[in-house]
């Protein structure tokens, strides 16, 4: 069976949606709580701590955004993955901030949703690593979060212990932070700062997704940014004494 003894909790307020989801994932091996609400989501974790939770986005009453804040909340490395009807990138984006691992947009494909499951799984075992040192380090090499980079090559030691060359647009967006700590820079303001090195992306919050994508890189944990913080209307912070 692909589930073994994870146990999952899934939070749909469409009976059809969370009947056929939950079906699904059970044939798979899982064990599975489905429930309609945040407050009953709440409920269940306060009764058992589950090892992922999908949360649906458009719940009554209390939304998906803030139930995933505050699952985060009781667990850095609970999975959390964001059931969307909207393929839009500010839902993603939002979800992602808010703490989830992972999104899905509906309708899905099921084993897209088992895939999604099973990466979110590896990544939560992973973060049991150890943190990494906190030795001194010569002066061409800065520490970024749980990362470290090498000024002069551009290569980043990431969270995972892994050597990641940097594109342009990043390592410019990474030297714009380490200039620049403990300031809410504005997230047009980053762009126009990076963007000249590679083609533009093609949407207006190309930004957020660099951002998404160096905290893959720096933080310990992604979800649960510390080093590259979220400034709400404005834009981002580094925060140089996050590890």
């Amino acid at each position: 069976m692909a589930g073994g003894n994870t146990s999952l909790l899934v939070v749909e307020d469409d009976p059809f949606q969370r009947e056929t989801v939950c079906a699904y994932l059970s044939g798979q091996g899982f064990a599975v709580e489905c429930v309609a609400s945040a407050q009953e989501c709440r409920a269940a974790v306060a009764a058992a701590l589950p090892d992922a939770v999908l949360v649906d986005i458009g719940l009554p009453g209390e939304d998906g955004f803030s139930l995933a804040r505050w699952l985060r909340g009781v667990s850095p490395t609970l999975g959390i993955i964001m059931l969307t009807a909207a393929n839009e990138l500010v839902d993603r984006v939002v979800g992602l901030e808010s703490g989830a691992d992972d999104y899905i947009t509906k309708p899905f494909e099921p084993r897209e949703l088992l895939a999604r499951i099973r990466a979110v799984m590896r990544r939560a075992g992973a973060e049991g690593r150890p943190a990494p040192t906190t030795e001194a380090l010569p002066p061409h090499r800065v520490r970024i979060g749980a990362a470290v980079l090498d000024l002069r090559t551009g290569v980043l030691r990431t969270a995972e212990g892994k050597d990641d060359q940097l594109t342009e647009s990043e390592f410019s967006l990474l030297k714009l932070f380490l200039e620049n700590p403990n300031r809410a820079l504005h997230r047009d303001w980053l762009l126009e700062r990076t963007s000249g090195e590679e083609e533009p992306e093609a949407f207006d919050r190309a930004i957020d997704l660099r951002i998404m994508r160096l905290r893959r890189k720096v933080e310990r944990y992604p979800a649960r940014p510390m080093a590259l913080r979220t400034v709400r209307g404005v834009g981002y912070l580094f925060d140089p004494d996050a590890v």
